[in-house]
C-alpha cells in the first residue's frame, strides 16, 4: 500500500515525546533581571519609608497633645491636665510582724490583710490597718496573752496597737475577756479597754465597765462598776 510512512509504535496523530517536551520547558516570558538604577530606587524608597513613618506618628501624637491650644477652648477634643495619681496603698496578705518589748521578751502581730494608712504621718511613722488581727504577748513567768478582733490599727514605730469590733482577750491561765476595744502596748506588755468587758476563768465570771492588764500581765483588773460571780471548792 502507497502512503507516508510511520514509525514502528507511534499512534497516527500523536506528537513525538521528544517534541513535547521541548514545548514544556520552553518559558512563557524571559525574565529581567533589574537594573543598577531600579536597584538604587527600591533601596531609597525603603529608607524613605524608615524615616516617614515614625516622623508621622511624632506629628499626629503632637496634634493630639496639643489640640486643644489649636482649635481653643470650643474644640471637640480636649484634654485636662489633672493631680498627679498618687500610688496605691501597700497591701500584703497574712501579714507577721515580730519584735521584743523593753525585757527583750518577743511579741508578734498577724492578721489576714494589712494596708498601709493613707494621709498625712509624721516622719518615720509607719501606721498600718489591719483586718483579723492578732497579737501573742509573752509575759513574765513565761505565760501569754493572745488578743484578737474584727479590724485593728497598728503603729509600728511605737509598738501600740488598737483592736475594734469583737476584741477577744485569752490568758494562759484560762481566762478570757470580750470587749469592744482595747488599746495596747506592745513594748511594756499591756492593755487596757474602757468598754463593757465580760470575763470568764476559773475564779468565775466578771462583767465590768472597762479592763486593766497591768505589771506585764501579773495584774488584771476590771474597772468601773463590776459585777462578779466567784467560783469557788466548797470543804
Amino acid at each position: 500500500m502507497s502512503g507516508s510512512r510511520r514509525e514502528p509504535g507511534l499512534t497516527p496523530g500523536v506528537t513525538p515525546l521528544a517534541t513535547r517536551r521541548g514545548a514544556m520547558l520552553t518559558p512563557s516570558r524571559a525574565r529581567v533581571a533589574p537594573s543598577a538604577r531600579s536597584m538604587a530606587r527600591r533601596r531609597g524608597f525603603v529608607q524613605a519609608v524608615k524615616y516617614l513613618l515614625p516622623g508621622a506618628a511624632l506629628i499626629l501624637i503632637a496634634l493630639i497633645l496639643f489640640w486643644q491650644d489649636i482649635e481653643g477652648k470650643d474644640g471637640r477634643l480636649s484634654f485636662r491636665r489633672g493631680t498627679g495619681m498618687e500610688p496605691a496603698a501597700l497591701q500584703v496578705t497574712n501579714p507577721l510582724y515580730q519584735g521584743r518589748d523593753e525585757l527583750n521578751r518577743p511579741y508578734t502581730v498577724t492578721a489576714n490583710l494589712a494596708r498601709q494608712a493613707e494621709g498625712h504621718l509624721e516622719p518615720g511613722q509607719e501606721v498600718i490597718n489591719l483586718t483579723a488581727p492578732r497579737a501573742d504577748i509573752t509575759l513574765n513567768d513565761g505565760a501569754w496573752i493572745l488578743l484578737e478582733s474584727r479590724d485593728g490599727v497598728y503603729d509600728r514605730g511605737r509598738n501600740l496597737l488598737d483592736l475594734a469590733g469583737d476584741v477577744t482577750v485569752y490568758h494562759d491561765n484560762g481566762t478570757r475577756f470580750q470587749s469592744d476595744t482595747a488599746h495596747v502596748d506592745l513594748t511594756a506588755g499591756t492593755a487596757q479597754g474602757d468598754r463593757p468587758t465580760q470575763a470568764q476563768g476559773p475564779f468565775g465570771t466578771i462583767v465590768s465597765e472597762g479592763f486593766e492588764i497591768q505589771e506585764r500581765g501579773a495584774v488584771v483588773v476590771f474597772t468601773g462598776r463590776a459585777h462578779a460571780v466567784l467560783e469557788g471548792t466548797q470543804r
